[in-house]
């Protein structure tokens, strides 16, 4: 199936995609602020340049949309049109989260995931127990996690690749 958009509005489209201060950053910026944690934010010097660093804790926190990192949720849907375009843009980003995440785990950083749809949606979990579920972790020393719309999961070293 064609794209609906010329080429120049997709472009246009794509370009206005927010990188940085995404709405699902600056709830966790929030949440970690009144939870009370210091924390530094997108430091391109480390791998992934990481949405949140709390050096304190030698923790990283990632934000991930699930789309682009392609979370079993309701959120994912795979595009109607450019399929396999699209199936392999988010599969790199996958394998480049994997390569990261093992890159600061190697160098002694705690890794945390709280995927989009923990924070915005039908299903999003609630200021309480989003900020109790941050604090659980970055106090507990932890060294893998993911957050989601059922909570916290530590996780192996290794997230396993998503189904093709």
């Amino acid at each position: 199936m064609a794209d609906v958009h010329s080429k120049a509005i997709r472009s246009k489209n794509m370009r206005a995609i927010a990188t940085r201060d995404t709405a699902i950053e600056k709830r966790l910026a929030s949440l970690l602020g009144e939870a009370g944690f210091a924390f530094r934010v997108q430091d391109a010097s480390l791998a992934g340049k990481p949405d949140f660093i709390l050096d304190e804790y030698r923790c990283i926190i990632f934000t991930h949309g699930c789309f682009w990192h392609h979370h079993d949720c309701y959120l994912f849907k795979v595009p109607a049109t450019r399929t396999d375009f699209w199936l392999d843009k988010i599969g790199k980003n996958v394998e480049r989260d994997r390569r990261d995440i093992s890159q600061l785990l190697d160098e002694g950083w705690r890794v945390l995931v709280v995927w989009e749809c923990a924070l915005r949606g039908r299903a999003k979990l609630a200021d309480d127990a989003l900020r109790e579920r941050l604090e659980e972790w970055i106090c507990s020393g932890g060294l893998r996690a993911e957050i989601d719309t059922l909570g916290i999961h530590a996780l192996e070293r290794e997230r396993p690749a998503p189904p093709a």
